[in-house]
């Protein structure tokens, strides 16, 4: 007697993000395994990512054989006027479209530079080095010893803050714990006036650690160790500020691994990505809230990076970047909707090698790379092609004990015009994949191009681009996971729904 087809409809799989930390068989068909150059689009559908394009066109002369950019600040002066501040090849660059070198007489040896903004003056710290400033009214670069305004002798710190009215530093090479601070609204000046400084060695609530970040936040200044945070109120004024809060067991992995979203401060632990405002609230295990669904992930990129971790938050695509360069690997956090346990949605990229992010004042997403300032748009990178994956956990169909025999699967994507498509699929756990490849057409705008085995499409307006596939699939298991791939190049395309036929056999 023939069995009935049973059906698994997963309407825009992998919405919810990659989840690696569960069991694979127990989870959620809207949870992905893989979902590699991905985003979560407005629409909540796995879609490809965005792709990068060169703004600057000198960067291969101007850089030679270094590892590109690895810094890049935007200065906005009080009259307007925006210069964008890069650092590569151990030199100091300004501008997007021409790199123009303006080191002068500075002596560089590294590129991993923080910069900050006060007073109309911009700041350039980084280990070891003579900090630097750009003074808009002589439009020179130079170390902040040698202006002529300069106080005192200039802390060379690896981290540096403008806020509350003046620069904090910290991360000096030797003295890990203490906390620098220059006079008010003038960066330049480091002795007298309320310049100062606080030794946090008796702070610390676990009784040691070292300054890895510092951030301000809801009128706060936050002081992260590696394994613990301490808080202080009134900072505008510190020689009267207080300590308010300390937090044990949770701290910030590295100088750039922080970032502010406007409401809440996002930063790297060693437990995985986590949300200031949650753990204040929480005081909480180091879990990683925002990283939930994919910690042990995290951790081990944690543990494996060897180069600076750098974080962003960008406003205008509503993600958090976290960047393991060395790794090869960027996780994106959709930060629009989060999940019920308070993670959010996750996907990855690999290919795009950035070294760093900055969100200008335009709101453009700049990158560094290996050839210069690139920046967040199109579907290619530097005009290339990048492959995107998308692979579903392990469906049973409810019955892990029983055999399934895969029928037909009917794809159904948003845009993705002349593309390849291969839909992928494996029974118990294999890697042996079977494949069904089909292309999509050149549209002209369809809302409902529904096509089989390569027929006309039956419907089409002027609104949209959707299509949908059936694919002819075989073989039988007691579980099956389901891939769709294909490859980006300057179109972009994301899943709509999948809708899986089986029929049920006997039990394995």
């Amino acid at each position: 007697m023939a069995q009935p087809l049973q059906n698994i409809t997963i309407s825009a799989p992998g919405f919810a993000g990659i989840n690696t930390q569960d069991a694979p068989l127990m989870q959620n068909p809207s949870f992905a395994a893989i979902a590699d150059n991905c985003v979560i689009d407005k629409e909540g559908r796995i879609a490809s990512r965005k792709g990068y394009t060169m703004v600057s066109s000198n960067g291969p002369t101007v850089l030679g054989s270094s590892d590109g950019i690895e810094s890049v600040g935007e200065f906005v002066q009080t009259d307007g006027t925006k210069i964008v501040f890069s650092a590569g090849n151990n030199k100091i660059f300004s501008g997007t479209s021409t790199l123009v070198d303006i080191t002068g007489s500075a002596i560089i040896t590294a590129n991993n530079w923080q910069m900050a903004s006060l007073a109309n003056k911009f700041y350039l710290f980084q280990r070891n080095h003579a900090p630097l400033v750009y003074d808009p009214s002589t439009s020179a670069l130079t170390t902040i010893a040698a202006h002529s305004a300069v106080a005192g002798t200039p802390i060379e710190g690896n981290i540096c803050l403008a806020a509350f009215g003046r620069l904090w530093v910290a991360d000096v090479t030797g003295n890990k714990q203490t906390i620098y601070w220059t006079d008010s609204l003038n960066g330049l000046i480091w002795t007298g006036g309320s310049s100062g400084s606080l030794d946090l060695t008796t702070v610390w609530p676990n009784g040691f650690d070292e300054i890895t970040a510092l951030a301000a936040h809801n009128n706060f200044l936050i002081i992260f160790g590696k394994r613990s945070i301490v808080v202080y109120g009134g900072a505008s004024d510190p020689a009267t500020m207080t300590l308010t809060d300390t937090i044990l067991n949770i701290g910030c992995v590295d100088r750039d691994a922080i970032a502010t979203t406007g409401k809440d401060l996002m930063f790297l632990d060693f437990s995985g990505v986590r949300s200031l405002s949650r753990t204040i609230q929480e005081k909480s295990a180091p879990i990683g809230d925002i990283s939930r669904n994919v910690n042990s992930e995290i951790k081990s990129r944690v543990q494996a990076e060897t180069g600076n971790i750098k974080t962003v938050y960008d406003p205008n695509n509503a993600f958090l970047l976290v960047n393991f360069p060395n790794v090869g690997v960027v996780y994106c956090f959709d930060t629009r909707y989060p999940l019920e346990n308070g993670s959010y949605r996750t996907t990855t990229w690999t290919g795009m090698k950035p070294l760093c992010f900055e969100v200008t004042d335009d709101d453009e997403l700049f990158i560094g790379v290996l050839t210069g300032i690139a920046k967040y748009n199109s579907y290619t990178d530097d005009a290339g092609s990048y492959g995107l994956q998308y692979f579903s956990h392990p469906l049973s169909f409810g019955d892990s004990s029983r055999l399934k025999f895969l029928k037909k699967v009917n794809v159904t994507t948003f845009s993705g015009e002349n593309s390849n498509v291969t839909l992928n699929w494996a029974y118990d756990y294999r890697g042996d994949y079977r494949v069904g490849v089909y292309a999509l057409p050149d549209f002209v705008a369809a809302q409902y191009n529904i096509s089989e085995f390569n027929t006309t499409a039956e419907y089409s307006s002027n609104s949209s681009l959707i299509n949908t596939q059936k694919v002819n699939t075989g073989g039988s298991g007691s579980v099956v996971q389901i891939g769709v791939t294909t490859t980006i190049n300057g179109t972009e395309i994301a899943f709509q729904e999948l809708n899986i036929q089986s029929t049920i056999g006997r039990i394995n």
